[in-house]
């Protein structure tokens, strides 16, 4: 008895351990698919789709179609592939139209392998759509009687609503029989209410009219309120708080500073150095968007707003060429301070260090741009009885330097204080 209770503990401690071991296994694979499935959106998302061609072929069957060595240096570096002669990664070059793909040095194996993963697991379920037809017979059965039911169902609903009609239409009879009857003592009553409103008003009004300290008082304070009214009219004109007019292209800065968080000064790069901020040009947008299409959003199509930019510019994105007609994007001004009022953003951004929220507010979660600030005097003026000077930096320096020469009598020139800046003279 000892030896058979014995050979049973083996065994249940052996059958413990196996189910231990395949559970590990299956969670570390659903592991690796979801780490490749994040790693896949983040990475490969821009050129490449798991069932359809974008940029990039689609990656459905790579592992069939390829080793899994070779597959781990074309993710790594397929320009190194390529120069070393490989014969497989030259033809797929040339297929694709010599496109060159992004290297992913910073990728370790196993999250290429992850990667691998999830598109064989995503290339599988694709191919299994088509599956249910062998429960045809099945199914057919249960549509059918479904549809029987829905028949019974709907005849039940019209029984019920000619029902319902029956009963509001025997209601509604009643109700203009009872109507019909008591019409003329409803005009009576309303006449007679008429009559009382009218007459109670006419008192007032002779009561008013004869009290002429009333009359005078409701005359200062009309004169009070249009003066009052008038006074914060003329206060706002000119002033466009919350402007916000329709641009020929939506572009959001919520998703380009927000969500990709790229820096103001990327696209408005005058702001560093001259009075104006500037608006890019279109050949600024082309540095990310000659691929970034937007095409997963749109059924593998370009984004209509990104298309606008090829447009404008005669771009091609078949054939990846610019044509001879390029027109300019009529972009609407949304802060427009007077021809009087001089305003330089070098100054502000950096001299003071101010940094764009103070001005144009959270521009970051802003879908459309909208003038966030009054930007009138008295609001310029506020800040700067708050705002320090930050006199540690190069410009207090170069004027620091300006002035030593003026005592020493040195020569000095405008060019030494900034007199070759173009914002000087031209707006």
């Amino acid at each position: 008895m000892r030896n058979i209770s014995s050979v049973l503990g083996r065994l249940a401690k052996t059958v413990s351990v196996g189910m231990m071991l395949l559970f590990a296994v299956t969670m570390a694979h659903a592991q690796d698919v979801k780490e490749g499935e994040t790693l896949f959106k983040s990475k490969c998302t821009t050129c490449h789709s798991v069932s359809r061609n974008m940029v990039g072929p689609a990656l459905a069957g790579m592992s069939e179609r390829h080793s899994e060595e070779w597959l781990l240096s074309w993710i790594k570096n397929s320009q190194a592939l390529i120069a070393s002669g490989d014969e497989t990664a030259v033809q797929l070059f040339e297929d694709w139209n010599r496109l060159v793909m992004t290297s992913f040095t910073d990728l370790s194996d196993d999250q290429i392998k992850s990667i691998i993963a999830y598109v064989d697991a995503e290339g599988a379920k694709a191919a299994e759509g088509g599956g249910d037809a062998a429960s045809g017979g099945a199914g057919s059965t249960q549509s059918s009687d479904a549809n029987t039911l829905m028949i019974f169902g709907l005849i039940a609903i019209v029984v019920l609503v000619i029902i319902v009609i029956v009963v509001l239409n025997r209601v509604i009879r009643t109700l203009e029989k009872v109507i019909a009857s008591n019409q003329a003592a409803i005009e009576a009553a309303q006449a007679e209410n008429e009559a009382y409103e009218e007459d109670r008003f006419g008192k007032f009004a002779r009561a008013f009219i004869r009290n002429k300290k009333l009359v005078g008082f409701s005359v200062l304070m009309l004169v009070a309120f249009l003066g009052v009214l008038g006074w914060n009219t003329m206060w706002n004109v000119g002033v466009h708080e919350g402007y916000q007019p329709v641009q020929p292209i939506k572009f959001s800065h919520q998703i380009h500073a927000g969500v990709n968080q790229i820096e103001c000064q990327y696209c408005h790069g005058g702001a560093f150095k001259s009075k104006n901020a500037s608006i890019p040009s279109a050949n600024v947008c082309m540095n990310c968007h000659n691929t970034v299409t937007a095409a997963d959003h749109y059924d593998g199509e370009t984004s209509p707003e990104i298309a606008k930019i090829y447009r404008a510019l005669d771009y091609d994105p078949a054939t990846r060429e610019y044509g001879d007609n390029p027109k300019p994007i009529e972009w609407v001004r949304i802060h427009n301070l007077p021809d009087f009022a001089y305003f330089n953003h070098s100054q502000h951004v950096s001299v003071a260090g101010v940094e764009c929220q103070t001005c144009h507010g959270p521009i970051e979660t802003m879908e459309e741009v909208y003038q966030y600030s009054p930007l009138t005097m008295k609001w310029c003026v506020d800040c700067h009885k708050t705002t320090e000077v930050n006199a540690d930096n190069a410009y207090y320096d170069q004027l620091i330097e300006a002035h030593e020469k003026l005592k020493k009598g040195e020569k000095m020139t405008a060019a030494m204080i900034g007199g070759l800046e173009c914002g000087k003279c031209h707006y």
